[in-house]
């Protein structure tokens, strides 16, 4: 895998300089541009812009909570873009933080050609410190720990539960929302120390009800939700969706088509990545190695060939 260089041209309508650094393969892996950094996530650059935030997607990838130093081409293209198609969805179940996501619309100093089809411009929100996790199938992590100790999240579960076994009912596994190091899972009755009783159970409540309307969708399309998380934040006082939505980041997608009981269905998100790291010899402690190119490939071809399934058409590049 070659590695990244960085450049620098002078871009947007105000002929401002910036810098994003890149590889050969147009991958984007860091941006730099005339406005206050917010924060740098391992995978989104945020800026403040005006009150607002400006979101850009990179095509940067973590796994296990590591960032790596290889970036997949035309992710962060396919998170943004699926992101918008699911919020979309879900507007009727809970409101959510995009302000704009026409890139034309957006003010002069963010508008770089860099950032088309990648970006967002968000209401600064008071994000809650957990992710919520839903789980509509015993698999990765959950199908590990139920082999060891019958339980997920502390969740106990009947005996003889197969891998890719559908629950009954989605399980409600909320974590920690770690900024550095490996994020914890957590029991409803921690999360409720942490948000507070009412927001624990709204929290829950609105995780279900929004896997269970994606999950319906997907598997007209052919596919299988099998878990997801979801982030959320208050804007004077209202709960809202944050952050990014049912995307192969964020979520377990196994094509229907393929699924079997009893084994690790086919992936078109970041299992296969995964999969392919717990085979290798890496400690799952940063640094994170290079990826070959073969993995970077197929990570890339899953990602779209997920978009295309869930949303009916080829992702904007």
């Amino acid at each position: 895998m070659k590695r990244a260089t960085a450049y620098s041209f002078s871009g947007g309508l105000l002929n401002t300089q910036a810098s994003f650094r890149v590889n050969e393969m147009d991958v984007l892996l860091e941006t730099k541009i005339p406005l206050k950094l917010w924060k740098r996530g391992k995978v989104r650059d945020i800026y403040e812009i005006g009150d607002n935030l400006l979101f850009i997607a990179t095509d940067r990838i973590s796994a296990f909570d590591v960032v790596f130093p290889t970036g997949i081409p035309h992710k962060g293209k396919c998170l943004n873009q699926l992101s918008l198609f699911w919020f979309n969805k879900m507007k009727d179940v809970i409101n959510n933080h995009i302000l704009e996501s026409d890139f034309e619309k957006f003010p002069q100093e963010a508008r770089f050609d860099e950032l088309r089809n990648r970006s967002i411009i968000v209401k600064k929100s008071e994000p809650l410190p957990v992710e919520c996790v839903i789980r509509g199938y015993l698999a990765g992590s959950g199908w590990r720990s139920y082999k060891k100790t019958g339980e997920i999240c502390g969740i106990k579960l009947p005996k003889g539960l197969k891998e890719a076994e559908k629950f009954e009912e989605p399980l409600f596994t909320p974590s920690t929302k770690a900024t550095s190091g490996h994020d914890e899972n957590i029991s409803m009755e921690q999360l409720e120390a942490i948000v507070g009783k009412e927001t624990a159970k709204e929290l829950k409540e609105k995780s279900i009800e929004i896997y269970l309307k994606a999950s319906e969708y997907a598997e007209k399309r052919g596919i299988i939700i099998a878990d997801t998380k979801f982030e959320f934040g208050r804007v004077d006082g209202e709960l809202i969706l944050i952050d990014e939505l049912l995307t192969p980041d964020s979520s377990r997608f196994w094509p229907m088509d393929r699924y079997e009981l009893g084994t690790a269905p086919e992936s078109l998100d970041k299992e296969y990545l995964r999969q392919y790291l717990l085979k290798s010899s890496w400690n799952r402690e940063p640094p994170a190695p290079e990826l070959p190119e073969e993995v970077v490939s197929e990570t890339s071809r899953r990602y779209l060939d997920i978009y295309k399934r869930l949303t009916g058409r080829e992702l904007d590049v």
